[in-house]
């Protein structure tokens, strides 16, 4: 009978040591090849086949995400004609824990021909692959999480490690920064937080609702009605915010029985209003909104009304979380 939990904790722990074997084992060859990737006037070009082909295309695309140039290459497929895209630029790292995997090895000779610098990451000293790439990485030895030891358990897990520890920390000496994470990932969540700024949803010009101060308090339930933003911003001649009057301001004078029709808007606005500066993220907005529980806010450039955001705009492009 096998103890199914006592067997899930076990590849657990198999993989974890080789992960710790390799960090401890981690020397001035990860440096020397890390300094390659950060010097490469090209794209850091991934091959793999099999189960470290999966992990080569994962790698590749985590240095891209992080601001490396970097595409996979799929080995059989490079045999017969997509060895056209490396160039003499580039760096190419071939991953093959046994070093023997023949479809790696026999597009060797082709990529040394076009002048790209090779990297082997591989856990045999002695392999073809090894002996034959300009910079080595040679991973130690520990046993596959397979209870045959056959499938690549282990060495697929250290290999996943050791590329994303190249991505992160070359993005790191670049300078990365999260701006530029949001560049590269605009359609997600995250993405969407760091590169959309307040500006990019508010009401502006005729789609906001703006008074001006000496105005009646029937023009701004007008103004209300027609432009549905849940408040309307009052403006002084030169266009600074003076106050806004909310849907709120507006039910509160309904419930005191108060004449709405002769009142003006100086004696019901809300003056000294929360706002939120052009130029901010969105997620700032949303964070005040939230925080004040209240749906719109008044956008302005140095005391200069620019518009209105509201709760729900910034909620439906996605952003809704800190």
């Amino acid at each position: 009978m096998v103890d199914k939990l006592l067997e899930g904790k076990r590849v657990f722990d198999k993989e974890i040591e080789a992960l710790k074997r390799t960090r401890d084992q981690l020397d001035e060859s990860f440096v020397e090849i890390l300094n390659i990737i950060l010097e490469c006037k090209g794209k850091v070009i991934i091959t793999g086949m099999g189960k470290p082909g999966h992990i080569a295309e994962k790698i590749a695309a985590t240095f891209a995400s992080l601001g490396t140039p970097s595409f996979y290459l799929h080995p059989a497929e490079a045999m017969h004609g997509d060895l056209g895209m490396i160039t003499e630029d580039d760096v190419v790292i071939l991953i093959s824990y046994s070093g023997e995997s023949d479809e790696i090895v026999r597009i060797l000779p082709s990529i040394k021909l076009i002048g790209a610098k090779t990297i082997a990451i591989t856990g045999n000293a002695n392999s073809i692959l090894a002996q034959n790439t300009d910079f080595l990485q040679v991973l130690p030895e520990f046993e596959e999480a397979c209870f045959l030891g056959l499938a690549p358990t282990s060495s697929t897990t250290v290999e996943l490690c050791y590329g994303d520890a190249l991505a992160v920390v070359a993005s790191k000496v670049y300078g990365y920064k999260e701006a530029d994470f949001g560049k590269f990932h605009p359609a997600g969540s995250l993405g969407k937080k760091l590169i959309i700024r307040v500006e990019d949803l508010m009401a502006v010009n005729e789609k906001n609702a703006v008074i001006p101060e000496k105005s009646m308090l029937k023009d701004a339930i007008v103004e209300l009605s027609k432009k549905g933003l849940g408040m309307v911003s009052v403006v002084d001649r030169e266009g600074k915010l003076v106050g806004i009057i909310t849907d709120g301001d507006l039910r509160r004078q309904l419930e005191k029985g108060a004449g709405i029709y002769s009142l003006y808007v100086e004696e019901v606005i809300t003056r000294n209003p929360i706002t939120i500066e052009v130029g901010e993220l969105a997620v700032t907005a949303l964070k005040i909104l939230k925080d004040n529980n209240i749906s719109s806010l008044p956008v302005v450039n140095k005391g200069t009304l620019a518009g209105t955001i509201r709760l729900q705009d910034i909620i439906g492009v996605g952003i809704v979380a800190f």
